[in-house]
């Protein structure tokens, strides 16, 4: 059932299966169109698109290519308009993904569309084909959770850090998950780089450096996708979401919010209702 935030936005459930496997050619396992999120995992793989396939997913619109594979996470706002492109959609629970996929920054935020490199391409072909045959047949849990684990493993090493900057990386990984769980009670950098242990100007510098930004703008950047979600999807007046993400003053909420966006809460509102 939806809550009266969501009443505008169709949310997809899993309901009697904790995963879903279909083709792209089938239309997913469900229905791509239109703007909607889950409540579960989902990695789709695009084996072959047109010129013009694209994706929206939090209001940005990513071109695809082929042999690219993408993971979105619950509350991601998705859309795609499916066209005959080749592929796999896989639809996964949350406790099954958590057990196959645990990287940290794939949990919070999904991983964009990104390319599989050819020599990767055979071995994951072969293992979705396995997943395919057990899914369609016996669809034994445990067994499809060991070919997705499989599955993960092979994908997780090129979207995973090999650099010799590993450590930093990991830091902001961990930033970003903790960004995720607090950012609507915590805006604060030092209570981030308290919880990593380490010092704000440490943290900064980190954060600067591997993603060209402040870990303040990075918590003002999650803020404001919130507020586009729910003044797109949602049924909360400006006054209310101000309030539910944290802000004492709604207009302080509205001049943040047109700070970063140039746009007031009102216009945005209108110009997605």
């Amino acid at each position: 059932m939806m809550s009266s935030t969501e009443k505008d936005i169709p949310v997809h459930h899993l309901t009697s299966e904790e995963f879903q496997m279909s083709t792209l050619t089938a239309a997913g396992p469900e229905n791509f169109h239109d703007v909607h999120r889950h409540n579960f995992f989902e990695i789709i793989w695009f084996r072959e698109v047109y010129e013009n396939s694209r994706l929206e997913l939090d209001f940005e619109s990513y071109k695809l290519g082929n042999n690219q594979i993408c993971i979105i996470a619950p509350g991601q706002a998705f859309n795609m308009k499916i066209e005959g492109e080749v592929g796999y959609a896989m639809a996964i629970s949350r406790e099954i993904f958590n057990e196959a996929c645990d990287i940290e920054w794939v949990l919070t935020g999904g991983v964009l569309p990104f390319f599989l490199h050819s020599e990767s391409e055979n071995v994951c072909s072969a293992i979705l084909s396995l997943i395919e045959n057990e899914y369609n047949g016996a669809s034994r849990t445990e067994l499809l959770k060991t070919y997705l684990k499989a599955f993960c493993i092979i994908i997780a090493e090129q979207i995973n850090p090999q650099e010799p900057l590993l450590h930093d990386r990991q830091r902001i990984q961990e930033l970003v998950g903790l960004i995720e769980k607090y950012y609507i009670v915590h805006k604060e950098t030092g209570f981030y780089a308290e919880k990593l242990k380490i010092s704000t100007h440490h943290l900064n510098d980190i954060v600067r450096l591997l993603r060209g930004t402040t870990v303040k703008k990075m918590i003002s950047q999650r803020l404001i996708l919130e507020a586009k979600r729910e003044l797109s999807f949602g049924a909360l007046t400006v006054k209310e979401i101000a309030f539910k993400l944290g802000f004492r003053d709604a207009s302080y909420f509205s001049r943040f919010f047109k700070k970063h966006t140039g746009q007031n809460p009102d216009s945005f509102k209108s110009g997605n209702g």
